[in-house]
């Protein structure tokens, strides 16, 4: 599935940055760039043959309209708003997230781009891992579980996109494309 994935959000990200190459020099906001790329996922998804999923930008809430949350490294309760994901809006127990993905643009403070790798590695981590109470019958307490997750950092100097992947917690690959 992480291949699929991945292979699904490559194709997805090519697409946006080819069809969305003015909007990211123009230096939109990133929210907006966001949902761009949501709208170039969205019919990519169900081609993949994957259904009951979507691609929601700044998402908030989990169960029951808690918001979402993660534990950060020290076990601190954090409430999280990632920049896009795709899941399946809790209606899939058993594998609810997919992909979590956070963009920034170069140009943002350090602080930020480190906060974001934190979320990423905190959410894909494994719903089974020890800190976490899930039994495949009901959603763990905080989020996790997302099979990728991937950190875009927007240049726009260089016209350039750094993609940086996660797994189970840890970043796992990287690459740089053009614009």
């Amino acid at each position: 599935m992480e291949e699929l994935l991945t292979e699904l959000f490559d194709e997805c990200a090519d697409i946006f940055l080819e069809d969305e190459v003015e909007n990211i020099l123009d230096d939109v906001a990133e929210r907006n760039l966001c949902g761009r790329l949501a709208i170039h996922m969205t019919p990519k998804i169900a081609e993949y043959g994957i259904k009951g999923y979507y691609a929601d930008p700044e998402y908030n809430r989990k169960q029951g309209g808690q918001v979402k949350t993660i534990l950060d490294d020290e076990m601190n309760i954090i409430n999280i708003q990632c920049d896009l994901i795709v899941h399946s809006r809790g209606k899939i127990i058993g594998q609810d997230n997919l992909i979590a993905i956070e963009m920034k643009k170069s140009t943002r403070p350090e602080a930020e781009k480190v906060d974001d790798r934190k979320r990423l590695r905190a959410m894909t981590k494994d719903p089974s891992d020890d800190i976490y109470s899930y039994d495949g019958q009901t959603h763990p307490e905080h989020v996790c579980g997302y099979i990728i997750g991937v950190y875009m950092i927007l240049n726009l100097a260089q016209r350039t996109c750094t993609f940086e992947y996660y797994q189970h917690g840890n970043k796992v690959a990287e690459r740089v494309q053009k614009f």
